[in-house]
């Protein structure tokens, strides 16, 4: 069975740091293209970044790139999101995913996490 946990939420004041770790059991994360998604209140959830099988190539929601940096540590089986100088705009429940498939973007098959949540004081 699969799961994807969550953790690291919080929190914190504008420019702080935060880092998520995303603990991944039933499945290995180097097989998979492992991502990060948000979901602020009343609005849609939208990709935050992402990490390809090989870790060779990342991307970032222009939103973050600069200030997120996505990781993973095959031998821990867990994928992390290091946040910095952290905005009250990034104030979401964040998510972690697991897609198995090249030819679509976490579309039908991926696997999702429960969320941790992010606040982001001003």
């Amino acid at each position: 069975q699969v799961q994807l946990v969550e953790s690291g939420g919080g929190l914190v004041q504008t420019g702080d740091s935060l880092r998520l770790a995303c603990a991944a059991s039933g499945l290995t994360v180097s097989r998979y293209r492992m991502g990060w998604f948000r979901q602020a209140p009343g609005k849609e959830r939208e990709d935050v970044a992402a990490i390809s099988w090989s870790a060779g190539s990342t991307y970032y929601a222009d939103s973050v790139k600069g200030r997120f940096t996505i990781s993973r540590d095959n031998a821990k089986n867990t994928v992390y999101l290091q946040m910095n100088s952290l905005k009250p705009e990034d104030t979401a429940v964040y998510y972690c995913a697991a897609d198995p498939n090249a030819s679509n973007w976490f579309g039908h098959g991926t696997s999702w996490g429960q969320g941790t949540q992010v606040t982001v004081s001003s």
